[in-house]
Order: C-alpha cells, then sequence, then structure tokens
C-alpha cells in the first residue's frame, strides 16, 4: 500500500475520538512499554497525558541521549524569494497579499552567503515561496551551484517537484528536503488553500514518497500548529513518518513543529498551542521514534527554547531572517513570518554550551558526499 492509501483507510473524526477517549491507565501503559507504537503515541497526545509531561520529558531526554548524545546542530534558513503563486491563508506570501516581491539575483545571493558565514554556519536551509516562472529548478540549480561551496550541507524547502526534478537536486548537492503538508485534515485543507498548486491535497501528500524515490539523505515533514487540532494532525504526521521509514529506510528523517506566527495579511490560529502542548507533543515523537531528529526554529520564544534543550531537540535555528536579502540585501522586504526569538549565533551557541550540550555547525565535510 502506498500513504495515500493508508491515509484514506483513516477517519479524522475516529482519530480524535480515539485519542481523547484515551486514558490515564493506557497513557501508563505507552510509558512502560519497551517499543512504542501508533497506539501508544496516540495516548502520549491525548488529554490523559498531560499530568504525566514530567514523565514523558525524563525518557525523552534519556532517549536523545542514547540516540543523538549532548549536541545540537546549528543552521540559518536563507530566503530566496518571496514570489508565490499560492493564496494561503496563514501565510505572508500569499498571492493575494499586495506587497513587494523579490527573488535575489546571482550577486544578491553571494552577498547573503558572505553575511551568513561571516556568522559562522556550516548549515544552511533554502526557502522560496512556489512561482514557477520565477523559482523554478533552473533557478535552484543556480543558486545550489553559488552556495555549495561555502556550506557543508544544503537542506532545501521548496514547492513539491517531480521525482526527477529531486533527482537533480539531489546530485546537485542537496542533502535534504522539508516538505510540511501543513494539515492533514482534508476536508478542510482546501480553505487555508483556496488557489495555487497547494490547493491540490493529494500531490503534496505523494511529495515525500517522490523524494523518498531519489535516495535524498533526509526527508523533513511537519504540521503547521495552529490550523486544526494540533493532536490530530501529529498522529497523522507520525502515521506518515512510520510509512515512509518502512519504505525508505536508508533515508533519515525530521520533525520540525512550526506554531502559527503573525505575518502580513494572514489569519489568527484557529487553535491555540500551548508551551505546554508543544512540549507534550515533542516528548511523545522522541518516545516513538528515537532516531528521528527534531527542530526547533526561531518561530518560538527566547524562554521556550532556553528550556526544551533537554527535550529532545536535536537542531535549531539561529539569527535567522524570513525574507529574501535579510541578512544583507534588503533587511526590510517582506518577512515570510515575524521570528519571535532574535538572539545570534553566538548567543545562542552559548546557551547549548551553558545548557551542558555541544553546538555542532558542522557534522560531516564535502569530501565524503
Amino acid at each position: 500500500m502506498d500513504f495515500k492509501q493508508i491515509f484514506e483507510s483513516y477517519n479524522w473524526e475516529e482519530v480524535k475520538a480515539s485519542i481523547y477517549s484515551k486514558t490515564s491507565r493506557d497513557v501508563e501503559h505507552a510509558l512502560s512499554a519497551s517499543k512504542f507504537t501508533l497506539e501508544d503515541f496516540k495516548a502520549l497526545l491525548s488529554p490523559a497525558a498531560e499530568p504525566y509531561i514530567e514523565q514523558m520529558a525524563g525518557k525523552a531526554h534519556a532517549l536523545t541521549k542514547k540516540r543523538f548524545g549532548k549536541t545540537i546542530q546549528l543552521y540559518a534558513p536563507m530566503y530566496l524569494s518571496n514570489e508565490c503563486n499560492n493564496i494561503c491563508t496563514y501565510c505572508g506570501f500569499s498571492l493575494d497579499n499586495k506587497v513587494k516581491r523579490k527573488t535575489l539575483t546571482d550577486k544578491e545571493i553571494l552577498q547573503e552567503v558572505e553575511a551568513i558565514k561571516q556568522q559562522g554556519f556550516n548549515h544552511i536551509l533554502l526557502v522560496t515561496g512556489e512561482a514557477n516562472h520565477t523559482v523554478h529548478v533552473d533557478y535552484f540549480l543556480n543558486a545550489i551551484k553559488l552556495i555549495s561551496p561555502h556550506f557543508a550541507n544544503i537542506s532545501i524547502e521548496f514547492q513539491p517537484l517531480e521525482t526527477d526534478e529531486y533527482k537533480v537536486l539531489h546530485e546537485a548537492g542537496v542533502y535534504s528536503v522539508l516538505v510540511y503538508q501543513e494539515t492533514y485534515h482534508q476536508e478542510v485543507y482546501k480553505t487555508y488553500h483556496p488557489k495555487g498548486k497547494k490547493s491540490n491535497f493529494n500531490y503534496r501528500l505523494e511529495t515525500p514518497d517522490r523524494i523518498g524515490e531519489t535516495h535524498m539523505h533526509k526527508i523533513g515533514l511537519g504540521v503547521l500548529l495552529g490550523l486544526e487540532d494540533w493532536r490530530v494532525d501529529s498522529f497523522f504526521c507520525a502515521l506518515h513518518l512510520d510509512y515512509l521509514q518502512k519504505t525508505y529506510w536508508q533515508t533519515k528523517y525530521s520533525i520540525s513543529f512550526p506554531r502559527m506566527r503573525p505575518a502580513e495579511g494572514i489569519i489568527e490560529p484557529n487553535v491555540i498551542v500551548t508551551d505546554k502542548n508543544l512540549v507534550q507533543v515533542m516528548c511523545a515523537y522522541r518516545l516513538l521514534n528515537e532516531d528521528v531528529e527534531l527542530s526547533i526554529s526561531t518561530r518560538e520564544s527566547e524562554k521556550f527554547r532556553n528550556n526544551v534543550i533537554p527535550l529532545g531537540v536535536t537542531s535549531m535555528s539561529a539569527g535567522s531572517k524570513t525574507n529574501p536579502g535579510g541578512y544583507a540585501v534588503e533587511p526590510e522586504s517582506l518577512e515570510q513570518f515575524e521570528i519571535s526569538d532574535e538572539r545570534s549565533l553566538k548567543e545562542i551557541a552559548e546557551l547549548i554550551t551553558n545548557a551542558g550540550y555541544e553546538p555542532v555547525y558542522k557534522d560531516w565535510d564535502q569530501n565524503f558526499k
């Protein structure tokens, strides 16, 4: 069965009812299990698990330390373009926002690279809006050619592509691809994506398969926390992760936890996700899967990021700019969303060190690709 078939065998409301019916006995059974299942994951996501978060956090810390040691990978997002053909009600890049659009030129890309390198980064995440007429595969290949000599690791967060296009990007030096379903609630997905290619729920759902077929080193998944019930969305994301790991077992995986943040022209969150909720879902993922990488971005506050380092996090961004040219070229261009933690790479590295962890800037060399 492919994932679409697996996904269609589940019903959103039935999954929701199952999660909310879990009891303290289910949670205790999950916490005592030697191997966690998706049914245990439901229990750990449930309201019944809230009194057990401290116990979950202790187990998450131990599992992460065993698998990853006490290290935190540091990276910087670099936005190449804010042009976009989609209307997404939660995104500052949405087509219906009448704002100045910008796509970086070769010269501007290198200016941004220089500014990011001066901070000390060696891992970079390239991000664009979804505008096929401007930021297409040829543009991506050219940007990667310019950027790759300067960084040990390049990840991308672009529009969903075809398998052969991902293969070309992989061969050009892309290490990992991030693609978020945003929400797995198919019945309301269209209301958040009324126009553009992104409105095709199934095409986006099948994107990780197209990435996996290229033997990409790593695939990143996630949902936009705040669109729909975070417990149910997180279950479906874990279901997707489980399928991918079994199907493309040589690929590594990561989970990100973006919460809705203020941005130009966007809607308010449909569901409020508290700090306690976010800690719960992070710990639940770590207990379910000790191998998956967990990433926290500068969307989150200083206080929150200070406190979650021991809870399963393996990577963090720092000093982030979410607008094209934000580091050097055009600091005032349109942001995708407002960041919350504005501390520099140096400050975040000191935070990690003071917490007894090692900040990692480069975990492998281009010579070993």
